[in-house]
Parts: C-alpha cells; sequence; structure tokens
C-alpha cells in the first residue's frame, strides 16, 4: 500500500464550539471549513495546516461513533487519516494481512474511506482515504 500523505488528523471532542474557542489561539478564530456529515452523525471544523487537515470533530448523536469513542476513552486524538490511490485496493492489501477493517468501504463526497481497528494501530483509528490531491 503507497500512502501518499497525511490526509487529516481528528480530535473527538464533546461540545465543537468550546473546542474552537480552547483552540482558536493556536488555530486560529476561524475554521477554513465546517460541515455536518449525518451519515456519519458528526459536526467537524477543519483546519488548514501545511496541507494537512485538522479536525474537530463532534457527535450529533449519543450512538455515534465520536460519542462512542468519548464514552470509551475520554476527548482528544482519535484519527489519523491517509490518504492512499485506492481505498479498495488498500482494504484488500490490509485484510490480507489480518489487519480488522471496521465497516467496509464507505463513500464521502467524491471519493472512498475505510477504518483499521485501533486495537491493530495502538490505539489510534485508522483511516485510509482516496481522493484526489495535487501535490502543489
Amino acid at each position: 500500500m503507497k500512502i501518499n500523505k497525511i490526509d487529516h488528523i481528528c480530535v473527538a471532542v464533546r461540545d465543537l464550539e468550546e473546542a474552537k474557542k480552547k483552540w482558536a489561539p493556536i488555530l486560529g478564530p476561524e475554521p477554513h471549513e465546517e460541515y455536518t456529515d449525518e451519515p456519519e452523525k458528526i459536526r467537524v471544523a477543519r483546519y488548514l495546516l501545511g496541507g494537512v487537515g485538522f479536525e474537530l470533530m463532534e457527535s450529533t448523536s449519543p450512538e455515534g461513533d465520536v460519542a462512542r469513542w468519548i464514552d470509551r476513552r475520554g476527548e482528544g486524538l482519535m484519527l489519523v487519516s491517509f490518504n492512499v490511490d485506492s481505498t479498495a485496493e488498500a482494504v484488500e492489501e490490509l485484510r490480507a494481512g489480518d489487519l480488522p477493517i471496521v465497516g467496509g468501504l464507505r463513500s464521502f463526497r467524491d471519493c472512498q474511506f475505510a477504518f483499521v481497528h485501533p486495537k491493530a494501530t495502538n490505539g489510534v483509528l485508522l483511516e485510509l482515504i482516496d481522493y484526489k490531491w495535487t501535490s502543489t
């Protein structure tokens, strides 16, 4: 599997507005993008740092993955995302190496993504995502 770059890093937070205030002295007062992803049950404030996304992520539902993560582990680093050429091919390769994939392939905007279970990666949820980017 070829990793092109770190795509983004996510911090799980209970309250997105409060987290934005705490991080403002470091990241600036306004994120580059904010969005809600209903299927994933998340609200996100995304900051761009040297071409890498740094995301503060809040659950929109007590049953959401982020809410469950916080219940088990507390707020903090949740996810590191790697950009790959093909998420489907990367998943096949990792499964062949017996790494556990959580939930299979998912779609977001014009790409696919998947997760490697945190038990296989020192407690960090690893995401693979294949959106197209240019190295400018």
